[in-house]
């Protein structure tokens, strides 16, 4: 009798352990969270905004202020295209951006398109200095089929967990792909891992580099999702909104916006939301000192290193071959001297002392800012980073008008009709002059200040 009492006891005692671990694992004891996502996409390589014009949006300099520093109350993530291009010093930057949204209290960065664009070493070289967790997963490795990131990461705010997930749109053409990678079907991948998933974590984000349609589609076909942060989109959201039982939130627009979305936690896979807005990186945001340093040390890094882009055989490599160029780049010198009227002209413009805003941006290095600063940057006869400030620097006379060697030459000789250049019209100026890099063009308002001919 006394036995059968015992084991009576021990069963009541160990189905009251189990009923609330149950209640535990269900919420019924954890108090409802107040929980931030704050996060970005396509900065495209914006550590700071250009610095050409005042007024300028952007750059993760201002979207550190907007934001602030790491919290408990806050998860911060990257969705996508952070990295500018593929060259050798856009994957310097990128190492660069990685240090920002460490500094910045960023939890994970997710791989856009232009990531992917680099070939698989390159990325496993990334991978191994990241300053944050890289996510991807449905990007892989081409020969063996596994991904080359993580797929997730679970992060605990109070007593809960939360999933995040990194996803990348498959529809990247396969010439944009880097070599010996391979991109998998997005539902593939999230069917692949999500049974597991949703058994470790209370709430399951993804973070998608995807269109619209595509993130509305996610949240009706994978009910386990409860908050999509998207990119890959013309603009960012105007609302928040909701598909299935998921929220939706995106943005775009080269660190102009930043992307904030505020809930509460109420029990696992039970979320409230209670704000989603896309807030406007604008130029009376101020700048914040360590990320302004990391832009410094990025710069100061390409001025000591030898990129590819100094080899004078590459700057060949792109010519059509049998097809010789008449003219060269023969420096504002050789014009003003015949041209004197259009040389006092110039010489009062803002294109005279192009080269000067560099200088004072220390910036005279960095390969994504010479090209509007110099004549005839990556080209055989034009501007090269060695020559520092002693040759073909300033938007002189042939960073519109071409290479005027051939004029010279056939001027000097006396001829009665030298080589003449084409007119110009205002596409000629927005090769420099659009988007972040230029106020809005407008030909008829920006023409009189920097006329010079009939």
């Amino acid at each position: 009798m006394k036995r059968a009492t015992a084991l009576g006891i021990i069963a009541t005692l160990s189905l009251a352990v189990i009923a609330g671990f149950v209640y535990v694992r269900n919420g019924g004891s954890r108090a409802a969270t107040n929980l931030t996502f704050a996060f970005t996409g396509d900065v495209r390589g914006r550590l700071v905004p250009c610095g050409c014009f005042t007024g300028q949006l952007g750059g993760l300099t201002r979207v550190a202020t907007l934001l602030g520093r790491g919290s408990p109350e806050f998860i911060k993530a990257d969705i996508g295209d952070a990295i500018e291009g593929s060259e050798d010093y856009d994957r310097i930057q990128y190492r660069y951006i990685l240090k920002a949204f460490q500094e910045m209290g960023y939890e994970a960065v997710n791989l856009g398109h232009r990531e992917a664009a680099l070939s698989a070493p390159q990325l496993r070289e990334l991978k191994q200095s990241a300053a944050v967790p890289m996510l991807s997963a449905n990007l892989l490795d081409a020969a063996t089929g596994a991904p080359l990131f993580d797929s997730h990461r679970i992060i605990r705010r109070g007593p809960w967990r939360i999933a995040l997930i990194g996803v990348m749109d498959s529809s990247i053409p396969a010439d944009a792909l880097g070599e010996g990678l391979a991109v998998e079907r997005i539902e593939t991948a999230l069917s692949r891992l999500l049974p597991s998933l949703k058994q470790q974590a209370d709430f399951i984000v993804l973070l998608a580099f995807t269109n619209e349609a595509t993130m509305r589609s996610l949240a009706r076909e994978f009910y386990e999702l409860n908050v999509i942060l998207g990119g890959k989109v013309s603009q960012p959201s105007q609302e928040l909104s909701k598909e299935n039982r998921t929220l939706i939130l995106y943005v775009t627009n080269e660190s102009r916006a930043a992307g904030v979305l505020q809930v509460k936690l109420d029990a696992p896979g039970k979320m409230t939301p209670v704000k989603g807005e896309v807030l406007l990186v604008h130029d009376r945001v101020p700048e914040d000192s360590a990320i302004q340093l990391l832009a410094g040390a990025y710069r100061e890094e390409v001025r000591r290193t030898k990129l590819e882009i100094d080899d004078p055989e590459r700057l060949e490599a792109g010519m059509v071959p049998g097809v010789k160029n008449l003219a060269k780049y023969a420096g504002t010198e050789s014009c003003v001297t015949c041209h004197s009227s259009a040389a006092h002209v110039w010489s009062d413009t803002g294109h005279a002392h192009a080269f000067a805003t560099l200088l004072h941006a220390k910036a005279d290095a960095d390969p994504k800012c010479i090209g509007c600063h110099t004549v005839g940057f990556q080209s055989p006869s034009g501007y090269r980073r060695e020559f520092r400030e002693t040759k073909l620097v300033n938007v002189g006379c042939e960073s519109c008008h071409g290479p005027g060697s051939l004029h010279v030459e056939q001027r000097l000789a006396g001829a009665e009709r030298p080589a003449r250049f084409r007119p110009l019209g205002a596409g000629d100026c927005q090769k420099c002059h659009h988007g972040e890099f230029s106020r809005p063009f407008d030909w008829d308002k920006f023409w009189p200040l920097v006329r010079h001919t009939k």
